[in-house]
Order: structure tokens, then sequence, then C-alpha cells
């Protein structure tokens, strides 16, 4: 599709929003309301843009209609500054705006849900998936995003088999996107006394989380069974049955929450996770164009499909998409995940410039 199509579909549906917003009872639907509201939001800074280019255009015409009739030495100096004036603007806004253009996801704005599991290695994956956790957690802080834990397999040396947590934010999932998959260390273990450096692995899958009303969960679909909450060994933390597991029945997805001591927090987070579950499942099959790794999310955990490569003793992460390996490891377990997902989004807006497939 030319840049020219893709701006006459965004003023259309930008003009098509204006007015269900303006009709008199766009009000009874709010989260109709709430929906075009935020799509408006994502389609002003193109219309803006375009308005402006408008703009500068006309003023541009006028300068150059009137400096051919001007005779004053004083008027016609100053049309010439604004037609060169508007004429840069004009030039400006002309590149700027097919990068406006570019299809974005629509997931980007959405908050996710973020799952861990230890995979090859033993315990030194199950170490390495909280260190992933601990370095999402400190990277969501320096976004101001929070971090919501649901559901946690802790081991008795302190790593997880499994974690799965929320991170709640603007624009979340436009960055985390990135991170489907598996990831693969080298380091040497702390239990390791031949000093060996040993490879091991952990897969990541990232769900957008959708509003509720975009996935209806029926009551009779889902099957809820509640237990105690246990800790390392399988012993019991808590004295009540608080612990949830949610079972929809349709698609036999399971997920489950046992951080909370209320039994209702419990579920609700339960809720948001298998809804963010169904929405992943539900966009994976209306929407077959998607990349590879949103299709397949994560595979079985195995070192030959991983998209990342964190080298302790070389202080380096290897990203398979990116050209050239960050020597700044230290850094970026730190928090500092920009420094992977900044070089990621610029390949991605290149591929989706030149119309390819970003998978």
């Amino acid at each position: 599709m030319s840049d020219e199509s893709r701006l006459d579909g965004v003023l259309a549906r930008y003009r098509e929003i204006e007015e269900q917003l303006a009709a008199p009872d766009a009000h009874k639907d709010l989260d109709s309301l709430q929906s075009l509201g935020r799509e408006q939001a994502r389609l002003r800074p193109v219309v803006d843009v375009h308005h402006r280019l408008e703009a500068a255009r006309k003023a541009e015409a006028e300068a150059r209609e009137l400096l051919g009739t001007e005779t004053d030495p004083e008027m016609v100096s100053y049309l010439k500054d604004e037609m060169h004036r508007q004429h840069a603007e004009l030039e400006r806004l002309e590149a700027e705006l097919p990068m406006m253009l570019v299809p974005t996801d629509p997931n980007d704005e959405r908050s996710v849900i973020v799952e861990i599991r230890a995979g090859t290695g033993g315990d030194e994956a199950a170490l390495f998936a909280a260190d992933l956790f601990r370095m999402y957690q400190r990277y969501a802080e320096t976004r101001r995003w929070q971090v919501d834990i649901i559901d946690q397999n802790e081991t008795e040396g302190g790593g997880f088999n499994k974690v799965v947590f929320e991170v709640k934010g603007a624009m979340a999932y436009s960055r985390l996107k990135f991170e489907s998959g598996v990831h693969r260390v080298q380091r040497v273990p702390a239990t390791e006394s031949q000093g060996r450096v040993h490879t091991s692995a952990a897969s990541v899958a990232v769900f957008p989380e959708p509003d509720e009303v975009e996935v209806e969960i029926r009551d009779e679909d889902i099957e809820i069974d509640v237990y105690r909450s246990t800790g390392h060994g399988g012993q019991s933390v808590n004295t009540t049955d608080s612990a949830v597991r949610i079972t929809h029945k349709p698609t036999g997805l399971v997920v489950t929450c046992q951080d909370e001591k209320s039994q209702l927090k419990n579920k609700n987070k339960a809720m948001k996770e298998l809804r963010a579950r169904l929405f992943d499942r539900m966009q994976r099959e209306q929407q077959e164009q998607i990349s590879a790794d949103r299709r397949a999310m994560v595979g079985s955990g195995d070192r030959s499909e991983k998209i990342r490569t964190y080298n302790f003793k070389e202080n380096r992460v290897s990203d398979e998409r990116l050209g050239e390996p960050i020597y700044r490891l230290d850094r970026v377990m730190a928090g500092e995940m920009d420094l992977v997902i900044d070089p990621l989004l610029v390949v991605e807006q290149a591929k989706l410039l030149a119309g390819e497939n970003v998978a």
C-alpha cells in the first residue's frame, strides 16, 4: 500500500471517529467510547502533521504568487525569506510523514503478561530465569511501570522453574514484545568448582493484556479449583485455600495464582492471565501474517531456538536479530535494556518501511 493510500485511510478513519464521538448517544457505551478515544489518540499525530503540511504548502504558494507581482524591495526580501522558510518546513514534514505512516502493532500501547520458564540446564537454568525476572523488574522501574507477580514456582536455590507477572504501564508491549523466545546464558555456575562455563536456557513469553470487554469468558466455560499455596518442596505456606487454578474448558488452557493471601485477589490475577492468553490465541488465529515468534511465542526451551545469548565472561549480549553484539551485559542485567531494545526497534522500523515481514 502506498503512503498516499495509507494517509487517505487514516484521514477517513479519523473523520469517522470524530463523527462517532460526536453522536448524541456516544456516552452510553463507555467501553466503545474508551476504545474510540484510544484510536483517535493514535491517529491524531498523523492528522496534525498532515494539516501542518497543507498549511505550509498553501503559505509557500501564496508567498510565491505575491512575489510575482511585488516591486517593493523590502517586501520582495520578506516574501523570499517566507517562501524559503515554508519550503524548508514542507520538506521536513514530507520526510516525517512517511515514517509516521509505517504500520504499527495495535497492541503496542498495552500492558503485558510475561511468563519466564527455566529450560535446559537444571538448577542453573532456574537461577537464570530469576535473573531475567530481576532484569525486567529493574527495566520496569526505569520506565515507571508496575510489576505484579501472578504466579511463581520458586526453587530452593532461589531460582524460578516458572514465574508469571504483569507489567502494567504505557507502551509496555511496544518494547517488551521483542523478549518472546528462548534466552541462553553462558557462565560459570556458583556450584561449579572447576570454573567451567555452562550453557543454560530459559524461555520468555510476552502476551499483550486486553481490556475485559475484548475477551468474553463465560462462567460455564471455566472451572475454578482452590487449594493451599505451596513453597519450596511443596510445603504449605498458607493455612487457607487461597491459591486458585482456572481451567478454560473450550481451549484447555490452565492458569494458576497463589501469590496473594486473598482467594479473590488470586482469582482476579489468574483471570487477567487467562484473558491475555486467550486474546493472544484469538489474534494468532485471526492474523496469520503476524511474525513467526508471535505465532509460536516460544518453543520447547531448547538451546537451538534462542533469540539472545548472555555471555558473562565476555560481558556480551548477542541478539540473533542484530548484526553486532553488545558488550554491556552488566548494564543490561541491571535494567538498562534499551541498549538492546532500541536497536531492535530500528531494525523493525526499517523492515516495515521496506514493506517486509517483521518476523
